[in-house]
């Protein structure tokens, strides 16, 4: 996924089509003076669709498709021919986007490649005069008109779709870990915020199995209130399995770090700590076993923790081991 090619967030003006109006006609013919009503229906107007592709990563494409009008239905036809359908428009999306109002209710989600669901539905058509006669009534003039189209700006919103959520401060070696584990190339420096969007990563496991990771941009002590990167990434880690809490070994104080990514997590949705937790002290190459026996003594006893080195290839099958088994108990 190119970092300057990322857009999660796109505001769509959307006109589904209107519904065609039902025809009033009459059949004619040398010999029927009098023939009965014989108006078709009018074809329905186009939906707009959603259409989940696991080749998409991002909601760039629709970026400049700002307007997305669907076309309208055709009235409806004498001897009962029914008007054509408006064409429907298939908009591709990544798997985890999510539809909303302006006022942030959720209209749909899209969560499984290939899963169709209409975002904009068209006006339905109208009936002919043929659907109204009767015995009291037998040549109504009436004919429906169609439904009228819809006009809604919506909202397009990616959750990124992943096993397994990196969080952690900026230089917590969350990148580092997900280029060496997976063919993903994010970009590594020695300076806060080298992640700037989501990366994901495709991990390799025993067995031809395999697990999703991503790489969220690294939180930061008041995130959740704005500060940093802010709050515009913290989505991501809502539709993730698992979170891999990732904290340096060089912290001057692991667990308090601990916590202050718990709470941020918390002040942005409380539900997310409900999600199954794990623990990696990063870098720990830089550390004797004597150290690292002190710092494992300081560490929450509630969440299975590893010590790991991206760099040094120290305990990354041993972790990987540890994320399979959480994704699967």
């Amino acid at each position: 996924m190119a970092s300057n090619n990322f857009i999660d967030y796109v505001k769509l003006i959307c006109r589904s089509g209107k519904g065609g109006a039902g025809s009033h006609h009459f059949f004619r013919a040398k010999g029927l003076p009098n023939g009965g009503p014989d108006g078709g229906d009018g074809g329905r107007g186009g939906h707009i669709i959603l259409e989940g592709n696991s080749q998409h990563w991002t909601l760039l494409h629709l970026q400049y498709q700002r307007h997305v009008f669907a076309k309208d239905g055709e009235g409806g036809g004498e001897n009962l021919r029914s008007g054509a359908q408006g064409a429907d428009i298939v908009l591709q999306v990544p798997l985890g986007t999510v539809a909303r109002d302006p006022d942030g209710t959720q209209i749909l989600e899209i969560t499984e490649h290939g899963q169709r669901l209409v975002l904009v539905p068209g006006g339905r058509g109208g009936w002919g005069n043929d659907h109204f006669k009767n015995s009291i009534n037998q040549a109504p003039e009436y004919a429906q008109p169609g439904e009228p189209a819809i006009e809604a700006i919506i909202i397009l919103e990616l959750k990124l779709l992943a096993d397994v959520g990196l969080v952690g401060f900026p230089n917590a070696g969350k990148s580092t870990l997900l280029s060496v584990v997976s063919a993903a190339k994010p970009k590594i420096a020695d300076y806060a915020f080298t992640t700037l969007v989501p990366n994901l990563g495709v991990v390799a496991y025993r067995d031809y199995k395999s697990f999703v990771m991503a790489d969220i941009p690294g939180i930061i002590e008041g995130a959740a209130e704005g500060k940093g990167l802010g709050t515009r990434f913290l989505r991501h880690i809502e539709r993730n399995s698992i979170l891999l809490f990732m904290i340096s070994c060089d912290s001057p104080d692991i667990a308090a770090e601990y916590q202050i990514l718990l709470g941020e997590l918390e002040q942005f949705n409380p539900d997310l700590l409900d999600k199954k937790r794990l623990l990696a002290i990063t870098k720990s190459d830089m550390i004797d076993e004597e150290l690292e026996a002190e710092i494992r003594q300081t560490l929450p006893a509630d969440v299975p923790s590893m010590f790991i080195s991206s760099l040094a290839n120290k305990n990354i099958v041993q972790l990987k081991d540890m994320i399979w088994k959480a994704l699967h108990e």
